[in-house]
């Protein structure tokens, strides 16, 4: 399968936007969170955990999981590939890592420190929530430079591929009339 034009550049937009914004996201889970937990004002403490809340219920998943989905698209509509090129494939396991981690880990421990502040309590695992943010922004900004750096080659697979399709393609024959002589 592979994406006209229009449709790469579209969920390429789709993509880099939704990225981005979970990034961003992630940026405003760790300021709460130090929020949260640096502070002694209850009133404080709650209202960053209701926000931490909010921001995980309604956009942490819609927004991995469109990240997830326009990369999954991208990498099988384009000639990268998903098993093609290592930093594609290590992309592709680490958003999927970190989208089981908000599901899973981040949304649950949130809503664990909501319900002891709405009684009165004080944050019981100050680390638990800040770490998941640490950790997803540590991720993100790696996928950004590997994105950017496109490093560590073919893997074994594209290398494969890449040896067919040479050995399946038909070269001109180069005889002395086709030669033209430079300076």
């Amino acid at each position: 399968m592979k994406l006209s034009r229009p449709a790469r550049r579209a969920t390429l937009v789709v993509h880099v936007t939704a990225a981005a914004g979970w990034l961003g996201l992630t940026l405003g889970l760790l300021a709460l969170a130090v929020a949260a937990i640096t502070t002694d004002s209850a009133p404080v403490i709650e209202a960053a955990a209701r926000s931490m809340k909010l921001f995980a219920d309604w956009l942490v998943l819609p927004l991995a999981l469109l990240t997830l989905l326009s990369g999954l698209l991208l990498s099988l509509g384009t000639p990268w590939g998903l098993a093609r090129h290592r930093w594609v494939y290590t992309k592709f396991w680490l958003t999927l890592a970190t989208t089981a981690a908000s599901a899973f880990a981040l949304r649950p421990g949130i809503n664990d420190t909501v319900a002891s502040v709405s009684v009165g309590s004080p944050v019981t695992d100050p680390t638990g929530l800040i770490a998941g943010p640490i950790v997803s922004l540590s991720a993100y900004l790696f996928m950004t430079v590997i994105s950017v750096l496109k490093p560590w080659g073919l893997t074994r697979r594209g290398r494969k591929q890449r040896g067919q399709n040479r050995r399946g393609s038909a070269h001109k024959p180069v005889d002395a009339k086709d030669v033209r002589q430079t300076a």
